[in-house]
């Protein structure tokens, strides 16, 4: 008799179950790695942006730096010479042109003059500017040093009624504060902006 029975289905072959396991898969699980992948991205993208602005920061801040260092390298030799300024300017304030009668005094005078006119133009090149200021002025504490109060002068209470000595500045940076005497007691002054005497 001959046998009904058919042959059973061949084992799986364990090359024929890879692609099985690959299909079995299912749709959950290919939605969780694409999220993790998705956000692994996101993450590392952020990373990216960080890492780009940081980058950016200190390029410009040493750009910054590199713009500093040129504009004010030379301010120590700066104040140095100030103190010169101030000799040739009380040199020039002891002796008035018409008051000597020798030539060569005169021509001594002049070539102070011409000497201290150099000067502040070399100054003026390099960003230094001389604060000198008025009297009657508000005292400005950010451009200003008040080395005494004087009472009874007849000005506002704050007031400029002396200056010591001239100040400086270089570009927008306060070398050395204006020294002054300014007004104590008296009314206080009135609340007008404040201009800048810079020569």
């Amino acid at each position: 008799m001959i046998d009904d029975m058919t042959d059973p289905a061949p084992e799986p072959t364990p090359s024929d179950s890879e692609p099985q396991t690959r299909a079995e898969i299912g749709a959950a699980e290919l939605a969780s790695l694409l999220a993790k992948a998705e956000g692994e991205l996101a993450e590392t993208k952020d990373k990216l942006l960080r890492a780009l602005a940081e980058n950016e920061n200190q390029r410009r801040r040493a750009q910054r730096e590199r713009e500093d260092a040129q504009k004010y390298a030379a301010a120590n030799f700066a104040k140095e010479l100030l103190d010169v300024a101030d000799n040739l300017r009380r040199a020039l304030a002891t002796v008035e042109a018409g008051d000597l009668q020798d030539e060569r005094a005169k021509a001594l005078i002049e070539g102070v003059a011409a000497t201290e006119r150099a000067l502040f133009a070399a100054f003026e090149r390099h960003g230094l500017k001389r604060i000198e200021p008025q009297i009657g002025e508000r005292f400005d504490p950010n451009a200003h040093e008040a080395m005494l109060e004087v009472p009874n002068t007849g000005q506002p209470a704050g007031a400029i009624v002396q200056v010591l000595q001239a100040g400086y500045r270089m570009h927008d940076r306060l070398l050395r504060a204006a020294m002054v005497g300014v007004a104590k007691g008296g009314a206080p002054m009135d609340d007008t902006p404040r201009v800048d005497q810079t020569v």
